[in-house]
């Protein structure tokens, strides 16, 4: 079985970050390994607080991991702190340099809590740099870019700003956060015919709001990719299983409903 790498903070709810990241590796077939860089304290409605893991200790857990493992492809999720997103970038430097690397951009809970401590954003932009892909929702890239992304022109400026400023090697920027249908643009360098852009879309599904969808589309991806898909196939593939998730979503308390993967139990 080949194996992914998630890198990301812990959710106890198991809707999203690390908990969540393993459970769609599981689904999609690949081993999935998981490095934890913050603990949170937080339930189905909200984030209650956040407690960063000692920098070092990432590191660590970086180093002993890819010393003995070979990761077909890695995620990097919630960062938490400056310490803990140069802890990272450090360790991957182990990494060989082919492995396809997914940077989900998080900055704040869907709450509105801090998730990424400001002083990091450089060392994030020198992560999404070295990425294979980088998923940034509509805040996100704008909060990255500074440009206003509320069109499909202003989607595909930004786009090119996370390519050719930045330095990702394509960029999924999520539409779930637009009025109208969440259409997602995706934008590939193309090496000497520069970038070409595809918009996938999609219609609104209906229902409460899911938690956790961003994390489960970044880790199908990075299965996808582990598998050896090409990046197109495995986002296609990753969209098809989170929509599926959210038609299907489940409440398991006050808050937030969470998806629903293959083989859950109900």
């Amino acid at each position: 079985m080949r194996g992914a790498l998630t890198i990301a903070g812990s959710d106890p709810t198991g809707g999203a970050g690390l908990q969540a990241d393993l459970q769609v590796f599981r689904v999609c077939g690949v081993h999935g390994s998981g490095i934890v860089t913050a603990l949170t304290i937080q339930d189905t409605s909200k984030v209650h607080r956040v407690l960063p893991v000692f920098p070092t200790l990432v590191l660590d857990q970086i180093r002993v991991l890819l010393a003995d493992l070979k990761p077909m492809a890695v995620k990097l999720g919630m960062l938490a702190t400056d310490d803990v997103a140069r802890s990272v970038q450090f360790g991957l430097e182990r990494l060989e340099a082919d492995t396809p690397l997914v940077v989900d951009p998080i900055l704040a809970a869907s709450d509105g809590t801090p998730l990424l401590e400001r002083r990091a954003w450089p060392v994030l932009r020198e992560l999404i740099g070295r990425s294979t892909l980088v998923t940034p929702n509509l805040v996100e890239a704008a909060e990255l870019t500074g440009l206003d992304v509320s069109t499909e022109a202003g989607c595909e400026h930004a786009a090119r700003v996370l390519l050719d400023e930045i330095g990702a090697e394509a960029a999924l920027i999520k539409g779930g956060h637009r009025s109208g249908a969440p259409d997602d643009l995706l934008a590939i360098r193309r090496g000497g015919a520069g970038i070409t852009f595809r918009w996938l879309r999609s219609d609104r599904i209906a229902g409460e709001p899911v938690h956790g969808t961003g994390c489960a589309l970044s880790a199908a991806v990075t299965a996808g990719l582990a598998k050896g898909l090409d990046l197109e196939t495995a986002i296609d593939r990753a969209r098809t299983l989170v929509a599926a998730g959210i038609r299907d979503a489940w409440q398991i308390g006050a808050g937030a409903r969470v998806l629903a993967l293959p083989g859950d139990c109900r």
